[in-house]
């Protein structure tokens, strides 16, 4: 069974996606990214898009800007709190977020000419990395 797949079993289980309207689903989906982010300091992206392709009604392409569009606000909040709690040093903070932002705009700029179907690899390939990663 895919990430995908039980993914979707589980909401259908849980929170009766069959009946929840867009509407409400998407509020459940920017709940639950809110959660994600906010207990992992990111990540909401990764509750999002499932959703958002499977239910979402939204075109391939625009799930992954609805996503970036939809978590910025959920990261500035996550962010500003994990700073005034933790107060990371400036030195590893400052670079990381200079590369974040050239990276944002490359690839904001760049995206319309990915095809969805790379896309969405590089997104799965990410998604594994990670999974191998924290597991070890």
């Amino acid at each position: 069974m895919t990430y995908s797949a039980a993914f979707s079993a589980a909401l259908y289980i849980l929170l009766g996606v069959s009946r929840m309207t867009k509407k409400t689903l998407r509020r459940a989906a920017g709940a639950g990214a809110g959660v994600v982010n906010g207990l992992f300091g990111g990540g909401g992206g990764m509750v999002l898009l499932p959703i958002l392709t499977k239910w979402g009604g939204i075109a391939p392409r625009s799930v992954f800007a609805t996503c970036v569009a939809a978590v910025y606000p959920m990261c500035i909040i996550s962010a500003t709190l994990y700073c005034l709690r933790v107060r990371p040093a400036l030195s590893v903070l400052l670079p990381c977020i200079l590369g974040g932002v050239v990276g944002g705009i490359v690839s904001g700029l760049t995206f319309e000419k990915v095809p969805v179907r790379i896309l969405k690899l590089i997104f799965g390939a990410f998604l594994l990395y990670g999974a191998v990663r924290y597991l070890r």
